[in-house]
């Protein structure tokens, strides 16, 4: 994937070479803390990201598959799984009749919000080092750098084995908008 022109490390020794060690072990350290919180809900961390991309929307297989960044095939085994547990359940789109779209059970509301809780916890303490304007700071630039990820992503032709589609269907009424529901996705 080409990320947009602009300012960025380069890869053969750029502004900081210490940037590249710092958000590596950043890396490990959150995916770390995410993955002790999923496993207490009995979750790998794929499942968690199934889970916390559906939070907030019902999106179709093809949809979940481009928000996950994985294949067709993977997302259908991920969902049979995850429906087997009462975490998920499909249904029908209403406006294509090819379509089904995925959404989260009481069950795996339930377990995806534990994780969430532990997890912002956590990471709450990690921060706490940091003054008030720092974290802001770092949520800034982690924000910028996701958001340009996704914006490239999202540039780029789809390949001959996926197509793009509009927007997923809208949460269910009664469901939480806005709670942040990408902290487990990709981008």
């Amino acid at each position: 994937m080409a990320w947009p022109a602009g300012d960025r490390v380069s890869p053969e020794g750029g502004d900081d070479p210490g940037i590249v060690d710092a958000l590596a072990q950043l890396s490990f350290l959150v995916q770390g803390t995410l993955a002790r919180h999923a496993a207490g809900q009995d979750l790998s961390m794929i499942q968690t990201r199934l889970l916390g991309v559906l939070r907030d929307r019902e999106p179709t297989m093809q949809e979940l598959a481009r928000l996950l960044e994985l294949d067709k095939s993977s997302v259908t085994g991920l969902v049979d799984r995850a429906e087997r547990r009462d975490l998920v359940q499909r249904a029908p789109s209403l406006d294509d009749r090819r379509s089904v779209h995925v959404s989260l059970t009481p069950r795996g509301r339930q377990a995806i919000a534990e994780v969430g809780r532990g997890f912002r916890s956590d990471l709450a303490s990690l921060t706490d080092c940091l003054p008030a304007g720092g974290r802001r700071q770092l949520s800034t630039l982690a924000t910028r750098i996701v958001s340009e990820y996704a914006a490239a992503r999202d540039r780029e032709p789809p390949g001959p084995w996926e197509q793009r589609e509009g927007p997923a269907r809208p949460a269910r009424p009664g469901s939480p908008e806005g709670d942040g529901g990408d902290t487990f996705a990709a981008g």
